[in-house]
Order: C-alpha cells, then sequence, then structure tokens
C-alpha cells in the first residue's frame, strides 16, 4: 500500500524537466536562432535530436555540454554549426523559465516538508534555477556536489547520507519527478516511495529525455505540480 502524503518529512526533487521548462528553453533558443538565420525550426525534431547528440559517450556535465550539442544537431536543423550559438544555447540556462504552477506549487509544499533538490545541471546552472523558482529549497545536489548524475545510485546515496546526518531516511522521502529513466525508474530499485509528474501527458513522446527500458508505475502520479500541492493539501485536512 502506498503510503500517505503525510508521512514524509522530505520532498525530493528533479529540477530541470520537471519545476523548470527545459524542453521550452531550449527549443525556444533554436527557434530564436533559426528566425535570425531564415530558417523554421521544429520543436519536437529539435528535442528528438537534442535527446540522440545528448546522450552519448562523448557528454559533458550539463548544461555545458548543449555547446557540444548544439554543434552536432545544428546542421540537421540547418543552423549555422558556430561555436558561438552552442555557447548561446548553453547561456540560454541562465533564464529559462520555471513551468507556471511550480514556484506557488513550492511555496505551498515547503509548508508540510523540507525540499531538497536533485539536479543534474552544474551548480553554477542551478543557482539561476533555483532563483526562478523561488529558493524553496532546504538542500541541494547538483552534478558538481555529487561527482555524477541521475540514475547513478551514487547520487542518490548521497541524498540518504544527508537525511540521515538530520536523523531521518530515505523512508522519509517522497522523490517527485518527470523522468522516468533519471528518476522514477532508480527510486524505485533504491526502495524509495516516488511521485511522477508527467509533464508531457498532453504529448507523444519523451521530448528531449531519454525513453526507458521500461516504464516504472511510480506510487503516485500527476500531471501538474499544482495536482500533487492540492493532493498534500487534501491530505493534511483529512
Amino acid at each position: 500500500m502506498t503510503k500517505s502524503l503525510t508521512t514524509f518529512k522530505y520532498l525530493s526533487f528533479d529540477v530541470v524537466g520537471t519545476l523548470i521548462d527545459f524542453e521550452g528553453g531550449l527549443t525556444s533558443c533554436l527557434k530564436e536562432i533559426g528566425t535570425e538565420s531564415g530558417v523554421e525550426v521544429d520543436g519536437e525534431e529539435a528535442l528528438a535530436l537534442y535527446r540522440a547528440a545528448r546522450y552519448s559517450d562523448a557528454t559533458d556535465l550539463f548544461p555545458d555540454d548543449l555547446v557540444r550539442v548544439y554543434l552536432l544537431i545544428a546542421p540537421k536543423l540547418g543552423l549555422p554549426a558556430e561555436k558561438a550559438y552552442g555557447e548561446r544555447l548553453r547561456d540560454s540556462a541562465k533564464s529559462w523559465k520555471a513551468f507556471p504552477d511550480s514556484v506557488k506549487a513550492l511555496a505551498d509544499l515547503k509548508q508540510h516538508y523540507r525540499l531538497i533538490a536533485m539536479t543534474n545541471a552544474r551548480r553554477w546552472a542551478f543557482e539561476f534555477f533555483s532563483k526562478e523558482l523561488g529558493n524553496p529549497f532546504h538542500a541541494a545536489f547538483t552534478a558538481d556536489d555529487t561527482g555524477t548524475e541521475k540514475p547513478d545510485p551514487a547520487f542518490f546515496h548521497q541524498v540518504f547520507d544527508f537525511v540521515s546526518s538530520e536523523g531521518a531516511s530515505k523512508d522519509d522521502i517522497l522523490h517527485v519527478a518527470q523522468s522516468q529513466y533519471h528518476d522514477i525508474g532508480i527510486s524505485r530499485q533504491l526502495g524509495m516511495t516516488n511521485c511522477w509528474i508527467q509533464r508531457r501527458h498532453a504529448q507523444k513522446g519523451y521530448g528531449g529525455t531519454i525513453e526507458p527500458a521500461e516504464f516504472t508505475k511510480p506510487d503516485y502520479h500527476f500531471t501538474s505540480m499544482v495536482e500533487l500541492a492540492e493532493a498534500v493539501r487534501i491530505a493534511n485536512e483529512n
């Protein structure tokens, strides 16, 4: 039986794709470059190319890796394959927007839990994301802090060690994420309770996120952060 939402002390969050609209940020920047170059960029095509380029053996930490990725996908999109444009795509992360429901939902959830960010992004980028989200986090773990990326179990174990230092355990954490590949599957394998925020529920495919080898049925399933916040509110009133 799935544990009640009232039993958790912490909510751990994937950030990019769950709270920050990275697909919108990526495609917006690529379309701007396309407009300047007289090329119409299809957003879904760009995301598919990004996904294929991003998940290779030559990847660097995110979002620094966007420079390399851009140079790979630009010719296929008809865009100028110049490093300066790749750097522009990387730097666009500084202005990526939160999903419309993220800030309010996090503020509401913060009244009930300690919020932990778990992101494959580098610390420099996370600082911009956190500010965009209203700096709601009790603690944050980035690729720079952990030396690895999800779905590596080592990333999660560092979070387990942190909550242990505060007298809690992984059983006190509800892990919230949109990525089946990076978060939902591995959190299940590690014995965590998880919550899938299906951001692409109205779209086909996995967009900019790698497709999992197999689908993991989550403990909780919502299509938005506001639905999670509302479920928590109701649980606390009952």
